[in-house]
């Protein structure tokens, strides 16, 4: 079915955005991942938060993006399709004004301790004490360039006067040059509304200094390879009005900016070198609120510890499985399957640790390492020094493993479903699954045989299962030694009609991992051949560092 330009989930200035950067026609495969309402999964994550951030425009027209804080549930949805929020903004707010008299937002949701966001957009109006958001669009969000955090509260004070300037101050330049996280705000308003229309409130991280300051009122903002939504470009694109917020997490204190974008599609300054593109912004105004916030955020740097490279595994083409050990002998922290690893490398050239999050591949019942299953990526810094460079005996930086895509916790059988290196949490399910002694099938997609990674240990499992597992794998490419051997069961890629056709037990758990497209068809399916939202789980992938 052909989408018009009210259902399209994309306006023309992400579709533009979106054919520049040579991605595709992102419409067709994503509009299962952006809603018009929230799903439970969202609603609950929302609820348990203690602040949002909500970009939109002040009655002068300029965009800002802001926090917004309350106390322990003040975030509540009241059903799928609206957000109630129990505080309102305070006074010297940017967006103050204007949300007192109802308006368009965008709104993220964020817990930097386990790296989950989702984003929603939609029409706040005030509400008794406070906000109600009748949501228009909502979608999720992959953890990549999230700096974790963990929040303390602090009694609410009054805090020092705003002010507000038409040029950064030398403190507030220092501010942002050190800063590793950044909220940004975009619109796209017009008057005949549309799926699409509406603010957005998104996240940016990277290194301190990933943001160039250049003068007093210029500032660079890289954009690293994502979800491939181009939601912020394609605003920016559209309509160059830019709120920008920068927080000083151990004070409270909000920096808040506004100006006028424009994007630069081939940067070539090499300022750094995982950018794709590059944001650059010219400064309209300067807001700046000292101890604003009662919440204050730290980094735990006690559970960064080092690791030990002991073991290297080819497990297919461009596919290295890395082994690592405590370096400092303390035993490991236990994981759950399809939690993630997140890592600090040291890569010779940058002046800072590349922080990436990979699978954990491996068996949680083997406390003594943990193992990660790379693929190497062309133009991924982090994956190129993994497989390029770490050798047997090197160390990395290493914190807790997180991430809340895992097992469900009743006894349901599993249908695990994988494509490319999409297996690796899989294969770490497969093994708490098969201990448990739970019905699986497992069901995998590859190019072809050399592309096929884990093989052997997952064949294994199979075997020593009796019957409890079964699998399935789909070759797209079968090569000639693959038809000789017929090694594999079908040929082409995972539909979620091949999925059904295994006849899973009605109450059996989905759990989808792989590239955003892949996911997206499988999902659409499962959901409407009938297959409940709640045993749908995903777990995706874009482009990696």
């Amino acid at each position: 079915m052909s989408m018009t330009e009210a259902t399209n989930p994309f306006h023309a200035g992400e579709r533009e955005a979106q054919a520049r950067a040579g991605v595709g026609d992102v419409a067709s495969w994503a509009a299962g991942f952006v809603r018009d309402h929230l799903p439970e999964q969202h609603r609950a994550f929302h609820t348990a938060l203690p602040f949002l951030v909500l970009a939109g425009a002040d009655d002068g027209g300029r965009v800002w993006t802001t926090l917004i804080e309350g106390a322990d549930g003040f975030v509540r949805s009241p059903d799928p399709r609206r957000i109630a929020l129990h505080a309102t903004l305070q006074a010297a707010d940017p967006l103050a004004a204007a949300c007192a008299a109802g308006a368009e937002v965008g709104a993220l949701g964020i817990d930097l301790a386990t790296r989950r966001r989702n984003r929603f957009s939609g029409y706040l109006r005030p509400d008794g004490a406070g906000y109600l958001i009748d949501v228009r669009q909502t979608f999720g969000n992959c953890p990549q360039y999230i700096v974790e955090r963990a929040w303390t509260r602090h009694a609410a004070g009054t805090p020092p006067p705003a002010r507000l300037t038409d040029a950064l101050s030398d403190r507030q330049r220092a501010l942002i040059g050190a800063a590793d996280t950044l909220f940004i705000g975009s619109g796209h308003l017009q008057p005949d509304g549309g799926a699409a229309n509406g603010f957005d409130a998104s996240h940016r991280g990277g290194a301190p200094g990933f943001v160039r300051v250049i003068d007093g009122t210029h500032l660079q903002i890289p954009d690293y390879p994502g979800n491939n939504y181009f939601n912020t470009i394609g605003n920016l694109v559209a309509d160059p009005r830019v709120g920008l917020l920068f927080v000083d997490f151990e004070t409270g204190g909000l920096l808040h900016v506004t100006g006028r974008a424009t994007i630069d599609w081939h940067p070539r300054d090499g300022h750094d070198r995982q950018a794709r593109r590059t944001i650059n912004v010219t400064i309209d105004a300067v807001l700046d609120r000292p101890g604003a916030m009662a919440l204050r955020w730290f980094r735990p740097e006690a559970s960064a510890r080092p690791l030990r490279l002991v073991r290297r595994q080819v497990e297919s083409a461009g596919i290295t499985s890395f082994h690592f050990v405590p370096a400092d002998g303390r035993p490991l922290a236990r994981f759950e399957a399809g939690q993630h690893l997140p890592v600090e490398l040291r890569i010779p050239g940058q002046s800072v640790p590349i922080t990436q999050t990979y699978s954990l591949s491996g068996s949680p019942a083997e406390g003594g390492e943990y193992r990660l299953s790379v693929k190497r990526e062309a133009k991924g810094l982090a994956s190129r020094f993994l497989h390029d460079a770490l050798r047997e005996g090197d160390l990395i930086e290493a914190r807790v493993p997180a991430g809340g895509f895992v097992m469900p916790r009743d006894k349901a059988p599993l249908v695990l479903v994988s494509a490319g290196v999409g297996l690796t949490p899989m294969v770490s399910m497969l093994h708490a699954a098969s201990a448990q002694g739970r019905s699986v099938w497992f069901v995998h997609g590859a190019r072809n045989g050399p592309e096929h990674a884990l093989r052997a240990e997952v064949e294994r499992l199979v075997a020593q299962s009796r019957s409890a597992v079964q699998r399935v794998y789909f070759y797209s490419q079968p090569d000639r030694q693959d038809r000789i051997g017929r090694d594999f069961d079908r040929v082409g890629r995972i539909t979620a009609a091949d999925l059904l056709e295994l006849n899973p037990a009605g109450n059996a758990h989905y759990l989808l991992c792989g590239p955003q497209p892949f996911l997206a068809g499988i999902r659409n399916g499962l959901e409407a051949a009938g297959v409940p939202v709640e045993r749908i789980h995903v777990e995706t992938f874009g482009p990696r560092g």
